[in-house]
């Protein structure tokens, strides 16, 4: 009797377990939903994350601004690249993975969702210009690249793009800039979540005529026919005039900007502002260094670049010569006086190289002086040589405030220095390119395929002993070992076609 009472509880307890598990069961599947996560991304947010990994990767500092000696170290390792013209691949792929994996990758997705953005053509525009300014990097840096079938892993799963000439790389860049620009409408929706210019349409075409302006530039060796045609519409267009138009990345604590963490970081006592640099910009009196530099005087360590040590006076300014390494720089740190190396002029990481400066892709002074180059070519009519010149560099004495406020030259410095060095018809392509060369400082990429284009500014080649190329500069950069793994079929296509995957190679543009 007590065992079939202790039964019969066991299955009564059962029975309303049962029912439980079933009343537990209802509403389950919505339970696993989480209804706070976003569904869909709006593709504006998808553009900004491409903005803002257009910004420049840690290598352009070790590559592109050392090959145009405006920086340099003498240190190795990580530090390795243009300061003994070696080919640390470490280094070169650095620009290959963020522009493809972040900027083409995000520009290409906005694009795809085209078909469904039927009443945001801006936003279709937008995305076309900076994906069209990235394949401009890329191609300039590498040469022949992925083109016609870039970002096409995700949609098409084509996992092995083919490489594009670059001759046929900047015919689409054109087109795209041409067409883009043209298809940019005010009346329609303006994407005011955009961080570059808030949506205005304005703005948007001037910073795709001046990159249009720009791809035109490359071609006057290469094709001066079609450099001019393209010269003279984008001028036409109207490309950017003021720095309030500038294409300028803002940085914050949240999205610092990558030359400042470079400077900033484990490598802020590793690099220095070089000799060419430092001595011409004091060679003109340019009240730019000052705005620029700092010398940490005494200073025998990173430790004691203290700001008791810290000094603008551009007299004590003294670059750190090309060729040393971080042994043999001993002899120059004899040779000047000092302390150590860590005594050479440096950029000032707490103005012009913070966290929080501004990342410049393109701006006023540099069209300007593609402008400048133009008229004195007789390719634009609209503006003198000399008048866009003088335009040019006042504007990016202008623009250094936008750094910091204590690197703001004044109106006063900026009348006197152009007044000192005024525009010299029968130097005018070396005087231009030269101040193209001051203009770009930070921006390393495009000072560097500028020096290649130009010629200018005219500098003696490192003469760092243990050299890895055989000219004088490094003329492109060498492919990711990744692509030469895993995609080896078209990067041996592109090689058949372009020439070694070395340092010396030239782009097609480079003549």
């Amino acid at each position: 009797m007590k065992l079939s009472k202790y039964i019969h509880k066991i299955q009564f307890g059962l029975l309303l377990l049962l029912v439980g598990l079933v009343s537990c069961d209802k509403g389950f599947d919505d339970l696993n939903i989480n209804k706070t996560a976003a569904t869909a991304i709006n593709p504006v947010f998808t553009l900004n994350n491409a903005t803002i990994n257009t910004a420049p990767v840690f290598s352009t500092i070790v590559y592109e601004t050392s090959i145009v000696q405006q920086m340099v170290t003498p240190n190795s390792g990580v530090l390795t690249g243009a300061n003994f013209n070696q080919d640390s691949r470490d280094n070169t792929q650095q620009m290959w993975q963020r522009y493809y994996r972040n900027v083409i990758r995000n520009t290409q997705d906005v694009l795809d969702q085209s078909k469904t953005l039927t009443t945001r053509t801006n936003l279709i525009q937008m995305a076309r210009i900076l994906q069209a300014h990235a394949f401009m990097v890329l191609t300039d840096t590498y040469g022949d690249v992925p083109y016609t079938d870039a970002a096409k892993g995700f949609t098409d799963q084509l996992f092995l793009p083919k490489y594009d000439a670059q001759q046929t790389i900047y015919a689409g860049i054109i087109k795209e800039l041409t067409e883009a620009s043209a298809a940019l409408d005010a009346t329609k929706t303006v994407e005011t979540a955009d961080v570059l210019y808030g949506g205005d349409v304005a703005k948007w075409k001037k910073f795709a005529n001046s990159l249009l302006l720009r791809a035109g530039m490359r071609l006057s060796k290469v094709d001066a026919t079609q450099a001019q045609s393209v010269v003279s519409k984008a001028a036409a267009a109207g490309v950017i005039e003021l720095n309030a138009d500038n294409a300028m990345i803002r940085h914050d604590a949240n999205y610092t900007n990558p030359n400042g963490n470079v400077l900033n970081a484990t490598e802020a006592a590793n690099l220095y502002m070089a000799t060419p640099f430092v001595e011409y910009l004091k060679s003109t009196k340019d009240p730019r260094l000052k705005a620029i530099g700092v010398r940490y005087v005494g200073a025998k360590s990173g430790a004691e670049q203290t700001a008791a040590k810290a000094s603008t006076d551009t007299t004590l300014f003294i670059g750190m010569p090309m060729g040393y390494d971080n042994n043999t720089i001993a002899t120059q740190v004899t040779k000047f006086g000092l302390a150590s190396f860590y005594d050479f002029t440096q950029v000032d990481r707490t103005r012009m190289g913070k966290n929080t400066a501004p990342t410049f892709l393109v701006t006023a002074s540099q069209t300007q002086l593609l402008l400048a180059e133009a008229a004195q070519k007789g390719w634009v009519t609209s503006t003198t040589a000399a008048a866009a010149y003088a335009k040019g560099v006042r504007l990016h004495m202008e623009q250094l405030a936008s750094f910091d406020a204590n690197s703001a030259v004044s109106a006063a410095q900026i009348d006197a220095y152009l007044t000192a060095n005024p525009f010299d018809a029968a130097k005018a392509l070396e005087q231009i390119n030269t101040q193209y060369w001051v203009a770009s400082f930070l921006n390393g990429p495009e000072a560097w395929a500028n020096f290649r284009r130009s010629g200018f500014p005219v500098l003696t080649p490192n003469p760092f002993p243990g050299k890895a190329i055989k000219g004088t500069f490094i003329r492109r950069l060498t492919y990711p070992n990744s692509e030469i793994s895993v995609n080896k079929t078209n990067v041996n296509a592109a090689i058949a076609r372009q020439g070694a995957d070395d340092l010396d190679t030239k782009v097609w543009w480079d003549k």
